[in-house]
């Protein structure tokens, strides 16, 4: 199965200048919880944000880069396409942005991992807007502002009609 995975505004912001725009300690370990042991693919910017690869996944960049260092446990491919086909056929991947690369998957997605966090953000970054036409939402749960959590959110799972 193929899954995009993305925390987004209400106003369907991911980001500036390359970085999160909240930090949301439950929605990390959830991130980290469904992707662990898994193939993720990302644009090489996605990529470069993260201050080393993440633990417990294979990572395959996407970069039209000819010459990019290939950093152990990952492979590079020139498109979202190209980056599929490296991944193990029968098992889920995990789609993990950024803008592009989210845009692209939204017609080969089986399913959407969507942590909406409810407040609108300045961004450089946006996730597409999901077509209620194309998605059925199949789970909701909310999590309030907390201590730990400075804005609400919800997880959101949809899958393709």
């Amino acid at each position: 199965m193929i899954i995009t995975i993305a925390a987004v505004a209400q106003n369907n912001a991911l980001g500036k200048d390359n970085d999160l725009l909240w930090h949301l300690p439950d929605d990390f370990k959830r991130f980290k919880t469904l992707t662990s042991g898994h193939y993720i693919i990302m644009g090489r910017k996605t990529f470069e944000s993260f201050p080393k690869p993440l633990p417990n996944r294979t990572h395959i960049i996407i970069t039209r880069q000819e010459k990019y260092p290939i950093p152990d446990n990952c492979f590079v491919a020139k498109n979202l396409t190209q980056a599929i086909e490296i991944c193990p056929k029968n098992e889920d991947i995990y789609i993990i942005g950024g803008g592009e690369i989210y845009a692209q998957s939204m017609d080969i997605a089986d399913k959407l991992e969507i942590t909406k966090v409810h407040q609108s953000f300045e961004a450089d970054t946006f996730f597409p807007e999901i077509d209620n036409t194309k998605w059925k939402l199949v789970e909701e749960v909310f999590h309030p502002e907390d201590e730990k959590h400075k804005f609400s959110f919800s997880f959101l799972t949809y899958l393709k009609k």
